[in-house]
C-alpha cells in the first residue's frame, strides 16, 4: 500500500507526494526534570478536538510520545492561560513541571522577555519566575490540607492528613495526603526503588476514598535535606518527574517534621528544590526546562 510522505510545508500545510495538501499543527517537545511534554501552541494555531488528540500524540510508540500535553491559550485574567491533557484524553487542574515547561516556550518563542509572568490555569493563575539560565522558580500557592478540598473522603475538619492507615488489595498502606491544586498521596517506604509502584500505583489512584482520582507519591527520606521520590500520576502511569507532586512531599514531609523548610526532591529524571515557611505561607518550587525539538503533525486522519 503507498503510504503518503509530508514533504514541504508552508503556512500550516504540508504538500505530501501525490501533491495533496495536508494541514499541520506545528509542537514542541520540552520537558521538566524528565517530567515530558508535548507544547502545542492554541494562540497561533487552530488546534482539533484535544481530548482525542492528546492521546493519539501522546503515544510513545505511534505518536510523539509525552506524560501530558500543554495547550497554551489567551487568557482573560491573567498574563496567559495553560490547558493541560493527560495521556488518557483528560483534561487536570495542575502540573508544576508543565508550567515551568510553558515558560521557558514563551520566553524562547518571544511571547514574553518578563522575568516573571501570571499563568491561568484550572487551579488557579500560578506566577512562575525566571531563576537563571533555564532554572525556573513557581510560586505554587498555599498547599490544601483540608481533606474535603484535596478532595478525599479519608480524615476531615481543616486537617493536615497524615500517616492515616488505608487497605489496598488486602495490604494495609499508611498514606498522607495534599493537595496543591491536584489531589496527592504520598506514602513512605524503606527502598523506592524495590516498591512495586506498578502495582501498587493504581490501585490508590483509582480508590473509592479520593473521589476525582489520585497522584501517588512513593517517598524515601534520604536526609532532612533530601527527599527520593516516585511518581503515580493519574491518568498517565509512571513519570519520571511531577513537580506538584514533590511539593506534596516536602509539605508533608515538613508537616510529618522529618525534614527541613527547604528541601532536594530527587526524582528519576533530574531534582527539585522545594521551600515552605509554613502555615499560611506559599510552595516554592525550582526546577528546570528544556526544549528537546520541534516539527509539524500532519492531520490527515483527524
Amino acid at each position: 500500500m503507498h503510504q503518503r510522505t509530508a514533504a514541504v510545508y508552508r503556512d500550516g500545510w504540508a504538500l505530501d507526494d501525490d501533491h495533496a495538501m495536508t494541514r499541520t499543527i506545528d509542537f514542541t517537545k520540552m520537558h521538566g526534570a524528565g517530567n515530558d511534554f508535548v507544547v502545542l501552541d492554541g494562540i497561533a494555531q487552530t488546534l482539533p478536538p484535544l481530548e482525542s488528540f492528546s492521546s493519539r500524540i501522546s503515544d510513545r510508540h505511534f505518536g510523539i510520545g509525552a506524560d501530558q500535553i500543554l495547550v497554551l491559550r489567551e487568557s482573560k485574567n491573567a498574563d496567559f492561560r495553560m490547558e493541560i491533557y493527560n495521556a488518557d484524553g483528560s483534561q487536570v487542574e495542575m502540573c508544576a513541571n508543565g508550567i515551568r515547561a510553558l515558560y521557558k516556550f514563551l520566553r524562547d518563542h518571544d511571547y514574553t522577555n518578563a522575568d516573571e509572568i501570571r499563568v491561568e490555569t484550572l487551579s488557579g493563575i500560578v506566577s512562575p519566575r525566571w531563576a537563571g539560565k533555564d532554572l525556573i522558580c513557581v510560586d505554587m500557592g498555599r498547599p490544601i490540607l483540608a481533606p474535603a478540598k484535596i478532595p478525599t473522603k479519608l480524615g476531615s475538619g481543616d486537617g493536615p492528613l497524615l500517616d492515616c492507615p488505608l487497605q489496598v488489595d488486602g495490604e494495609r498502606v499508611v498514606l498522607s495526603s495534599v493537595s496543591m491544586g491536584n489531589p496527592h498521596a504520598v506514602i513512605v517506604v524503606d527502598d523506592v526503588d524495590a516498591y512495586p509502584v506498578e502495582r501498587i500505583g493504581p490501585l490508590i489512584e483509582n480508590h473509592a476514598a479520593f473521589p476525582n482520582r489520585v497522584n501517588v507519591e512513593f517517598v524515601e527520606i534520604v536526609s532532612r535535606d533530601r527527599i527520593r521520590q516516585r511518581t503515580w500520576e493519574r491518568g498517565t502511569g509512571e513519570t519520571l518527574a511531577c513537580g506538584s507532586g514533590a511539593c506534596a512531599v516536602a509539605v508533608a514531609s515538613m508537616l510529618r517534621g522529618v525534614v527541613e523548610a527547604k528541601v532536594v526532591i530527587e526524582l528519576r529524571g533530574g531534582e527539585l528544590t522545594i521551600e515552605w515557611a509554613g502555615n499560611d505561607a506559599s510552595v516554592f518550587m525550582t526546577g528546570p526546562a528544556t526544549e528537546v525539538f520541534t516539527g509539524r503533525w500532519p492531520l490527515a486522519e483527524e
